[in-house]
């Protein structure tokens, strides 16, 4: 099966997604390459970068779960392919 390199870029507003928001990203575990995650204290926020190696249906399924999540907001860009 193919699959395309992404990133999911998550703002955290209000932490009352967290534990939902980690329970989806534990169900899509295997797919995921590296996370990381900064507190930005100063204006009450988290930045987290999700990056993944999946097939594209399920990229898209993960960012969509993701951002219907009450208090966060994300975006999801592709590697260029060749």
């Amino acid at each position: 099966m193919e699959t395309r390199i992404a990133l999911i870029g998550i703002v955290v507003n209000t932490h009352d997604s967290i534990e939902q928001l980690n329970a989806l990203l534990s169900e899509y575990g295997d797919f995921i390459i590296g996370r990381m995650g900064i507190p930005y204290r100063e204006k009450k926020i988290s930045i987290i970068s999700v990056a993944l190696d999946a097939p594209n249906d399920i990229i898209s399924a993960l960012s969509g779960k993701v951002g219907m999540l009450p208090g966060l907001s994300s975006k999801t860009i592709y590697a260029k392919t060749e």
